[in-house]
């Protein structure tokens, strides 16, 4: 395919990922549910933006593991994932945390992407980092579909149905539960794969592979201080306010 082809149809891939993944969803409705005015959820959406790319760019550049036990030891994070933002809902959050915990977990759900787009790269013929920034862009269009939907439904929700502390603790209750089952279903699962991981056998092809992950530890810690420098402390003084506000 020409290179405008290529990106069209991965553009469409990634969009449809996102709206066909329901762990996905969830997680990212976790993500926002506390957190819905501007300021934080730029924050946020943006964290988990950079991480997932990070891990998806290097994925399709064969830094992630091989083994056939990895993909489900993914599936099973992503599932903890959503266990873990549902619980934390619940017990109360600050936004500093929320976003760095976040990108962790970014990372993690950029491998996930990272096996949809696998089974598709095919055909993408000769057009690979175009079909992956495509990709990438769907997945990102997806999401904000989803936010442009979810935030206004939240803001009359919790305006006119239900206070916004107890819909909070509620639905996240909720994706707890099916989290939960997941994590366990997926754990399970993982559990019938023999991992073994011996001792690496030093060669130019590991050296080589250790410095490319140096490079890509060094750019996640460089994203995470600019990110730390670009979104300030003061904003988690605005949620506990509306925290506040909500529980009075």
């Amino acid at each position: 395919p020409r290179w405008h082809q290529a990106a069209l149809r991965f553009v469409a891939l990634g969009f449809e990922h996102i709206l066909d993944g329901i762990d996905h969803l969830l997680f990212l409705v976790c993500l926002v549910i506390p957190f819905r005015r501007i300021g934080p959820l730029v924050a946020i959406v943006t964290s988990f933006t950079v991480a997932h790319s990070v891990t998806l760019i290097a994925s399709a550049f064969d830094l992630a593991p091989s083994a056939l036990w990895f993909p489900p030891f993914v599936e099973t994070l992503i599932a903890m994932s959503i266990v873990y933002m549902a619980f934390e809902n619940i017990v109360g959050v600050k936004l500093r945390r929320r976003w760095l915990i976040t990108f962790g977990f970014g990372l993690v759900h950029g491998f996930g992407f990272s096996f949809a787009l696998s089974e598709t790269l095919q055909f993408a013929g000769a057009h690979l980092l175009t079909s992956l920034v495509s990709f990438n862009l769907g997945v990102e269009l997806g999401q904000l579909f989803v936010l442009v939907l979810l935030i206004p439904s939240l803001h009359l929700l919790f305006r006119f149905a239900i206070a916004e502390r107890v819909g909070t603790i509620l639905f996240s209750a909720l994706v707890a539960h099916t989290g939960w089952h997941w994590m366990s279903e997926r754990a399970a699962q993982l559990s019938l794969f023999d991992i073994e991981i011996g001792l690496p056998v030093f060669n130019l092809a590991l050296l080589a592979s250790a410095m490319r992950w140096t490079m890509l530890l060094l750019i996640i810690v460089g994203l995470l201080w600019l990110m730390y420098s670009l979104f300030p402390q003061t904003r988690d003084d605005d949620e506990e306010k509306r925290s506040t506000l909500a529980k009075g």
